[in-house]
């Protein structure tokens, strides 16, 4: 092994393999065995395209340029498909239409009116044959948008019907498996989703108008998640009441938490579609939590609150789909960029879909990341993931310490994961040293956590990412005169 001072190691990760950029996987929907997706393609200028592959097929992209799917409702989006009965809906970005393609069909067909109104986190509503999703009106003389639930006739033979309209923002709505009761998400200003929305449920009648609307759970002071209906019409939703995003049953009048734990089964809502679980049967859900910011996969059985973990690789999990004896997730991890994986639920056999990046590194250049937690200000711990400097052909001298390179995410309620990440080992492999702060305000470490960076915002994340560094410093892991802070977003400095 040579010996060359820290920072100057001649490594393969070259600066054109990260400027490269990668395909950018997005929202799901399944149907039928079916798995429709959303690929972003920094090759195209950006455009998101369509993809479908079957149960025993290939990926086979649906739409060809101009179209562009991808929603703005609440400007970050998602939710801009929905796959159902061998067809799909989704949201196209230049025109704010809603489409149509069905399965052997290469024309998507629009079902809403031309204009400036925002569709996303639609459901079929079979019953009655029309489609049930979020609606923004940006066509409105006031300047904040008009938030509303509506349904659309999947023929377009009747106009689309407002549902739910007062509040300022929506998401969410879930039918349940008889299609007689709808459920959705609500919130106003000046609240964020993840500090306080409300669960609200209502009688669908024949004509499909709302009756009956009942408040379920959510207020000040909590944030609901993902209602789901289970095959047995049991109403199933994510809650931070204890502090932490747990999940609970609702049936007849009665609410009931299927299991407590310090772990976060939700996500911060700033984009729609990106579900933690779905149901095996009545009695089971497939589900995926984060705790201590590494992401499970596992089984939890709603009866007895037991939690089987399902083994497999993967330190970030996303987009949860149960179909069949499938489950569709994306996952990434300390060696492996994301990726869309179909795990048998028989035997958690996987294969791989499709990859965000097909860059192969060997993995003695890479770095692995090492859980951290370290004091910070006002007596309280920050987490985050230290990665050292990695490289199997070099070494230092024994005398010196690595420079240390701090980032702070972006967000700010956003996380860091291990999910392999070349612009971090760019630098390891060369010889620096590198800090990924979960600085206060981060999810995926409960409620309390995430409300430190409330009125604080530009402080204790700033405090967190120099406590960090100075931390690594007095552990014998970095250079105290070779330390730097980047950020983006939320993070950016």
């Amino acid at each position: 092994m040579e010996i060359q001072p820290y920072g100057s190691w001649p490594s393969p990760i070259s600066s054109g393999m990260v400027a490269a950029g990668q395909i950018r996987l997005g929202e799901m929907s399944h149907s039928d065995g079916t798995l429709y997706w959303v690929e972003n393609r920094p090759e195209e200028e950006g455009r998101s395209v369509l993809i479908r592959c079957a149960l025993h097929g290939r990926p086979k992209e649906l739409t060809s340029s101009p179209f562009n799917v991808r929603s703005r409702v609440h400007e970050y989006g998602g939710g801009s498909i929905l796959a159902a009965e061998g067809t799909v809906y989704f949201s196209n970005l230049s025109d704010h239409r809603l489409y149509r393609l069905e399965l052997d069909s290469t024309i998507p067909l629009p079902i809403s009116a031309p204009g400036n109104i925002r569709y996303a986190d639609g459901i079929l509503d079979k019953r009655r044959r029309r489609l049930i999703t979020v609606a923004e009106n940006h066509e409105l003389s006031s300047s904040e948008p008009l938030g509303s639930l509506v349904a659309f006739d999947i023929n377009c033979a009747h106009p689309p019907q407002t549902l739910v309209s007062g509040s300022d923002f929506y998401s969410s709505p879930s039918l349940s498996p008889d299609g007689n009761q709808l459920a959705w998400l609500s919130w106003n200003h000046p609240s964020m989703p993840w500090d306080s929305t409300e669960l609200w449920m209502a009688h669908v009648e024949l004509d499909g108008s709302l009756t009956r609307t009942e408040h379920i759970a959510g207020g000040q002071e909590e944030s609901i998640f993902q209602p789901l209906w289970a095959p047995d019409g049991t109403l199933h939703f994510v809650s931070d009441r204890t502090g932490w995003w747990n999940l609970y049953a609702y049936r007849s009048g009665t609410t009931k938490p299927l299991i407590e734990i310090e772990a976060e089964f939700g996500r911060p809502q700033w984009i729609f579609g990106n579900p933690t679980y779905g149901f095996e049967n009545a009695k089971c859900l497939i589900c995926s939590y984060v705790k201590s910011g590494i992401w499970h996969l596992a089984r939890l059985n709603s009866i007895t609150g037991t939690l089987e973990e399902i083994p497999c690789p993967y330190t970030e999990i996303r987009h949860v789909h149960v179909s069949r004896n499938h489950v569709y997730f994306q996952g990434g991890s300390p060696h492996e960029s994301m990726v869309i994986v179909r795990l048998d639920l028989s035997d958690s056999s996987r294969e791989i879909l499709a990859r965000s990046n097909t860059t192969h590194i060997d993995r003695n250049h890479l770095s692995e990341p090492r859980e951290l937690i370290f004091p910070t200000t006002h007596n309280k711990t920050a987490h985050g993931f230290f990665y050292p400097p990695t490289n199997h052909k070099f070494s230092a001298p024994s005398d010196e310490f690595p420079p240390l390179i701090v980032v702070s995410h972006g967000g700010p309620t956003g996380a860091t994961t291990t999910t392999l990440n070349l612009d971090f080992q760019f630098w390891t492999s060369r010889g620096f040293a590198l800090l990924d702060v979960n600085y206060r305000g981060s999810t995926g470490y409960g409620r309390g956590y995430r409300e430190d960076l409330k009125r604080q915002w530009g402080l204790v994340d700033v405090d967190d990412c120099e406590f960090g560094a100075n931390y690594l410093v007095e552990q014998g892991y970095a250079d105290r005169k070779r330390l730097v802070i980047r950020g983006a977003s939320a993070g950016g400095y």
